[in-house]
């Protein structure tokens, strides 16, 4: 099947998009689109991996699902378009980074500066139905970020993983860690942020991994 994504993921991910549950799942999203709104918008579904190249990744951060409301999903987990109040969530993570790094509370919650610095923002479903959050769940999509995961962590070497809530790290259950840096917490909502988010120090661990194996830090 023919898919419009970033050349270096399409080479990568060229026979998973042949399999049947593919154009199964291709289907049902073609079909949702026609009769509903559906975020984020139809080009952005894979904006995740056209903003940060399969060669270019060095951070993993694994989302659940789109952003349901109007305006916010643009295809990059916790991330908002410019000018979106920041979701609960996102201000949490702001937190954790001012208090880990000392970095303020930036203008804009749009994560593509993260992304074009090799941060891969993966949601395990791609889309979503207005204001109904899960409503694609168990359509194919985490069958496809599924193997995502598991041709990063196979293919790849010294990639940091960060898993926030037992969602995520279910899905990184097979990540090696003697392979990555694996980083583990509960997820930055309001209902568990203050449970050990916060404090977790996770975004300058992730920068002192990279920085001893010779690669760039992310600018949080």
């Amino acid at each position: 099947m023919e898919v419009r994504i970033e050349k270096s993921w399409k080479k990568v991910l060229q026979p998973e998009f042949d399999k049947p549950y593919f154009a199964d799942l291709v289907q049902f999203v073609r079909t949702a689109y026609a009769k509903g709104k559906i975020f984020p918008p139809a080009p952005l579904i894979f904006n995740a991996f056209d903003q940060c190249p399969f060669d270019d990744v060095k951070v993993v951060i694994i989302g659940q699902d789109p952003y349901h409301g109007p305006g916010q999903a643009h295809g990059l987990c916790f991330s908002v378009n410019d000018g979106v109040a920041f979701p609960p969530s996102l201000v949490n993570i702001f937190k954790e980074i001012e208090r880990d790094l000392g970095v303020p509370f930036p203008n804009s919650g749009n994560l593509i500066r993260w992304a074009n610095q090799g941060v891969l923002l993966l949601n395990a479903t791609l889309t979503v139905q207005a204001h109904r959050a899960g409503s694609h769940q168990g359509k194919g999509w985490e069958t496809f970020t599924d193997t995502v995961i598991k041709i990063l962590a196979e293919k790849k070497s010294d990639l940091v993983f960060m898993l926030w809530g037992s969602y995520a790290q279910q899905k990184g259950a097979y990540i090696d860690n003697r392979r990555h840096l694996v980083l583990k917490t509960v997820h930055p909502s309001p209902l568990s942020a203050y449970r050990g988010f916060i404090g977790c120090g996770h975004f300058s661990a992730a920068n002192e991994f990279l920085k001893a194996k010779g690669m760039q830090e992310i600018k949080w």
